[in-house]
């Protein structure tokens, strides 16, 4: 049963294609996260009392 499950997978990604290639992925991969950078980034101080 486990077999008839890996290949049925192994099928579904050979025809699967996300459209998107690997470095175009990093790309993005990267770019969120210094959007989360920032936003943290933005709220250093934010615990401070004035």
């Amino acid at each position: 049963m486990l077999h008839t499950a890996v290949q049925v997978a192994e099928e579904a990604a050979e025809h699967a294609s996300s459209g998107i290639s690997p470095v175009m992925l990093g790309v993005l991969a990267f770019g969120g996260f210094v959007v989360a950078l920032l936003a943290t980034f933005a709220f250093r101080n934010a615990s401070n009392k004035h």
